[in-house]
């Protein structure tokens, strides 16, 4: 009968372990209240087919595509605060319009609430795979999260995790091919000589200031993803 009593038990004590460890990290991003305010923007524009998105946070966000690219039909999905479980969320928005191409960048607020970096690369993977498979022409880049710079004045102290940076950019590039997915180095455009982000760049060590996406936009053209 003891016997008997421990098997059944044990799928539940199986159950509630997982379930802990689900609680480990804060899913839940940075900005919530920002989360619907953009998505009911997004729910208001009319779904266009074929064009290029930029998929994030709030560096994407911030980022004027249309200006840089000096394309008018490029789509604008970062909100800011998020991280890869929203992203995984909102995927719907993204695979309704049917892409040609899409840009991710995410992870740098998932650093910020330490969720382990395989499990940040495993759901960059999973949003991939999840476009790829409802989006079967659109191609996919997958850029590495951008250096940051804890000297600044103003900066997060939350994000003063540099080596989860370069740990989480090693395990996008090593997934590529198994993503199917180009993997593209940013981080190198903007980090000064001790690898942080460079202080002309930002407006705090985190975000980016204009010209910044000038640059990011040029290196895109140059390597011929644009």
């Amino acid at each position: 009968m003891r016997y008997l009593i421990l098997v059944l038990l044990f799928p539940l004590a199986v159950q509630a372990q997982s379930v802990s460890n689900q609680r480990l990290y804060d899913t839940v991003p940075f900005l919530p209240e920002h989360t619907p305010q953009r998505l009911a923007q997004f729910a208001k524009e009319p779904i266009v087919t074929g064009r290029i998105i930029f998929l994030g946070n709030s560096v994407t966000e911030m980022g004027d595509w249309k200006k840089a690219t000096g394309d008018t039909t490029v789509i604008n999905r970062g909100i800011g605060g998020d991280i890869t479980y929203g992203v995984l969320k909102r995927l719907k928005d993204i695979t309704d319009r049917q892409p040609a191409k899409v840009f991710l960048l995410i992870g740098i607020n998932d650093i910020g609430k330490d969720i382990p970096d395989a499990v940040i690369a495993a759901n960059d993977l999973r949003i991939v795979k999840e476009i790829h498979a409802k989006c079967p022409q659109a191609r996919i880049y997958v850029q590495s999260v951008l250096p940051v710079n804890s000297t600044l004045n103003n900066f997060p102290q939350h994000y003063d995790k540099e080596e989860h940076v370069l740990a989480l950019n090693k395990l996008l590039q090593a997934n590529a091919a198994a993503g199917n997915y180009t993997y593209v180095d940013i981080f190198h455009l903007f980090a000064d000589a001790d690898g942080r982000l460079n202080s002309k760049y930002t407006y705090e060590g985190l975000h980016l200031k204009p010209p910044a996406y000038d640059i990011w936009v040029a290196y895109l053209r140059k390597m011929g993803y644009l």
